[in-house]
């Protein structure tokens, strides 16, 4: 289901000051926006909201976003989903995500609900951390962006995870959606 911006009520986005539909995880997502930059210490101009994710599968495309992803200096370094739900039923999404978005696997991926975290290592696939304290500061993101090895995911193993990702995020209701599939 996509959310029908005429018929809901609004919420101004901490990170960008847009104006945008208060629906699905929309308020989670300002809850963690605010922490990253109250708490951890980045800037907004650290934060790219709804950051556009595009898959080929077989000769489909499919276009999505994905909620947060920090970047410091030239390398993003966390990928983050915002949930209203269960956390553990979006990790598999979020890492799809971490190692589809860019020409290398971003290190860090998160799913938060505001509240809580669990922070995963995208290379591994393993959970890393858990609770908010767990996500790193600005100053452990730099660390990361300076010493990570970023690592290209395999090109053969690119459209399964394509697909892991679609299935995950065809999932979500109340979403804002690009055109959603298109050939």
């Amino acid at each position: 289901m996509t959310a029908d911006i005429n018929n809901s009520e609004t919420i101004t986005d901490f990170v960008t000051g847009r104006v945008l539909p208060n629906v699905g995880a929309e308020a989670n997502r300002q809850l963690v926006e605010k922490f990253l930059i109250n708490r951890k210490g980045f800037a907004a101009g650290d934060i790219h909201v709804n950051f556009p994710l595009t898959v080929t599968i077989g000769d489909e495309i499919y276009r999505s976003r994905v909620d947060l992803v920090l970047q410091v200096s030239i390398r993003m370094v966390m990928a983050v989903k915002c949930a209203a739900g269960s956390l553990g039923s979006r990790q598999r999404e979020i890492l799809a995500a971490a190692r589809l978005l860019t020409d290398y696997q971003i290190p860090i991926s998160i799913v938060s609900n505001g509240e809580t975290a669990i922070v995963l290592d995208t290379l591994a696939g393993k959970e890393i951390g858990n609770g908010l304290d767990a996500i790193p500061d600005r100053k452990a993101a730099e660390r990361f962006a300076t010493g990570s090895n970023f690592i290209t995911f395999p090109e053969e193993r690119r459209e399964r995870e394509a697909i892991i990702f679609r299935s995950y995020d065809m999932m979500n209701v109340n979403v804002i959606r690009d055109k959603g599939t298109q050939s």
